[in-house]
């Protein structure tokens, strides 16, 4: 089935944002199929957390909404089958409500991008609309909601544009992204544009994956049960991006880059050490000159705690450093509602560890006042 097919149609045309998951089509959590506004009885206390006596603001830097309006220049729309969500942003008390139950005081809104074969007229105006209704929605609930804007890396120096505006006339925090474009992985030279920008206005960058079951040679392997193109997939091909943009030398180009990689960053934490090896064993293989070793760049980047498990999560900030740690849900996909809680029982970790990976980075990153 096709995107396309998969998405359907809607009765009329839809404005404003809607929260979707990952791939805009996928089962929404029990509190996104909720109809009309809960009741001020149904409505429940805020969570509050708190570390060892002190109010503690978190923040989430992975989470999915969409623009219909945009959708609709490539032809995509929002389904109202019951498996697609239609949660509109004018409305967002539910999305709140989950928020207050998880404990998360800010969402950053990211838009997992579908756009890249679009051509540079369609993409002006695409990016337009979506920007500025990212713009309105912070706006309407400016204590619970940034967002990351969203531009056409298809072309690197219409993104650096996007990426300008977006930050200085829009008050967006950065830009999300994707692992790769229509193909080609984004330490690319004719990226560089968008990196330099990115890097010249100080801003985050978001980096979630396309899926690696996209790549013709890995699609057909990814099919059948367990769905391997995103089960395996996400995960591999951030890996990918990260390892190019060591390799490459990017990182190295622009050293003060800021980007942070969803779900853990992947596959490249968990196996770090063979990359510094690979320069060391087989060294005609590193066909660049790195200022780092390979295993020294997990530290100048950001990564998710998206890796579902404790022990997990405790070898990622092994490796990477907790100040390298963000509080990432990847709502209103069910993959966890206990993000909060993830990093409250992670063994080993210090309060003030605690306290830096549930908001304080993030909020420094994105210039959220705390």
């Amino acid at each position: 089935m096709t995107r396309r097919e998969f998405l359907g149609d809607t009765a009329g045309a839809i404005a404003g944002l809607a929260f979707v998951d990952c791939a805009l089509k996928t089962t929404p959590p029990a509190y996104a199929q909720a109809q009309g506004q809960p009741s001020a009885q149904s409505q429940p206390r805020r969570r509050e957390v708190v570390i060892n006596g002190r109010r503690v603001k978190t923040v989430d830097v992975h989470a999915h909404c969409a623009v219909p309006e945009a959708m609709a220049l490539m032809g995509l729309k929002l389904g109202q089958m019951p498996y697609v969500p239609v949660l509109h942003m004018v409305q967002p008390q539910e999305r709140l409500r989950a928020m207050d139950e998880q404990g998360i005081d800010v969402e950053a809104l990211s838009i997992n991008p579908y756009w890249y074969k679009a051509d540079r007229d369609v993409a002006t105006q695409l990016i337009k609309i979506q920007n500025e209704k990212l713009a309105e929605a912070c706006a309407a609930n400016p204590e619970r909601f940034v967002a990351f804007a969203t531009v056409a890396l298809q072309f690197p120096d219409l993104a650096a544009q996007q990426l300008e505006e977006g930050v200085k006339k829009y008050g967006l925090r950065g830009a999300g992204i994707g692992g790769s474009v229509n193909g080609e992985d984004v330490s690319n030279p004719k990226f560089h544009p968008f990196w330099a920008k990115a890097e010249q206005l100080g801003v985050l960058v978001f980096m979630h994956p396309q899926g690696a079951g996209a790549a013709a040679d890995l699609k057909s392997r990814l099919q059948g049960s367990g769905g391997l193109d995103n089960t395996i997939g996400n995960p591999l091909e951030t890996t990918i991006a990260l390892s190019h943009l060591i390799f490459e030398g990017t990182l190295d180009q622009f050293p003060g880059l800021k980007l942070c990689a969803a779900h853990g960053g992947g596959y490249l934490p968990s196996y770090a050490a063979r990359s510094g090896a690979i320069c060391t064993t087989f060294p005609k293989r590193c066909t660049n000159t790195l200022k780092k070793k390979p295993t020294e760049y997990l530290r100048q980047l950001y990564f998710d705690s998206l890796v579902f498990t404790p022990e997990a999560l405790r070898h990622l900030v092994a490796e990477t450093g907790s100040s390298q740690i963000v509080m990432g849900t990847d709502y209103p996909y069910p993959w966890t509602s206990t993000s909060v809680d993830h990093i409250l029982k992670t063994p080993g970790l210090s309060d003030a560890e605690r306290e830096a990976m549930l908001g304080g980075t993030a909020a420094k990153l994105l210039g959220i006042k705390t």
